[in-house]
């Protein structure tokens, strides 16, 4: 990832980032006729991004109510204490949960911020019960659960 930092994207790159985020299924020669150019010099940009990190992977986006997976939680945690290791500690249980889909550590109020996906209410108790309270050095865990999406994107601003 340290090669990022030496790419300075060009306009040419930011349009070929945009079409790849709207949609990650298109083709070179449709991404090359969307920007204005041919599709080997297109392509040549394309694996340069991923060779230097800005491009981090492909997948598919999979709406979670279709999949069973309807409730999200907000969960504010704090820690008892904020050293680096007990830090660390935390960010590698978690990290190992598939109901975790996000997680950030914060300033303020809490350290972390994580955001859960569940079947139901009963399958965020067992999570909240038999994972999370189950995390040594856990001092405080504050749930909010989502009523509805207003806005959900994974497409930056560039």
């Amino acid at each position: 990832m340290a090669e990022a930092a030496a790419i300075a994207l060009t306009a040419l790159d930011r349009k070929i980032l945009r079409a790849l985020q709207e949609d990650g299924r298109m083709t070179v020669q449709a991404i090359a006729e969307r920007v204005g150019l041919s599709a080997s010099p297109c392509l040549r940009r394309i694996r340069q991004m991923e060779r230097a990190g800005i491009i981090a992977g492909y997948s598919a986006v999979v709406e979670q109510k279709a999949v069973g997976l309807p409730v999200s939680v907000f969960i504010s945690i704090r820690l008892e204490r904020q050293r680096s290791h007990e830090l660390d500690a935390f960010g590698a249980a978690i990290s190992r949960w598939p109901e975790v889909m996000e997680c950030y550590l914060m300033t303020g109020q809490f350290d972390f911020l994580l955001r859960v996906v569940c079947a139901d209410l009963g399958a965020y108790e067992q999570f909240l019960r038999e994972r999370l309270t189950q995390v040594e050095g856990v001092a405080s865990i504050e749930s909010s659960f989502s009523l509805g999406q207003v806005k959900y994107s994974r497409v930056l601003p560039l």
